[in-house]
């Protein structure tokens, strides 16, 4: 009987004369921006052009889900405003809680506000790069 050889290869162990094509993908950062890269057989990356409208739509969806956050936080402050009238018992608890949800609804809102604010940045940087320039009279 002839000994075959089997070799396994797993996802991190490539054949050496194997050639490995590029791999395109589009990643979000740490530092929050959306790049195409493009990945080196001998594992390099190269940065390439930012998209700025993928960044964009990132930064609106966060908007909406600060929005969403910021009106359930206030719903449940005023859930406990309730409770805390019609409980008199638990009165105390029910007003913190209704703090607690309030802090919650400002806070939201201040996500909201900076993720509209990322979003206005990414759109300006889209235009600028492509060629839109924005006149400031005053």
């Amino acid at each position: 009987m002839a000994e075959e050889k089997h070799h396994h290869h797993s996802i991190f162990h490539h054949k050496k004369d194997e050639e490995i094509p590029p791999v395109e993908t589009s990643v979000y950062s740490e530092t929050g921006v959306y790049s195409e890269t493009v990945v080196d057989p001998e594992g390099g990356y190269q940065k390439e052009e930012i998209d700025y409208r993928k960044e964009e739509k990132h930064h609106k969806h966060l908007e909406q889900l600060g929005e969403i956050g910021a009106v359930a936080a206030g719903a449940y402050a005023l859930h406990e405003k309730h409770k805390s009238k019609k409980d008199p018992e638990h009165a105390h608890r029910h007003k913190i809680e209704e703090e607690v949800a309030a802090a919650a609804a400002v806070a939201s809102g201040g996500f909201a506000f900076h993720e509209h604010h990322e979003k206005k940045e990414a759109k300006n940087e889209d235009e600028e790069s492509h060629g839109k320039k924005h006149h400031h009279i005053f």
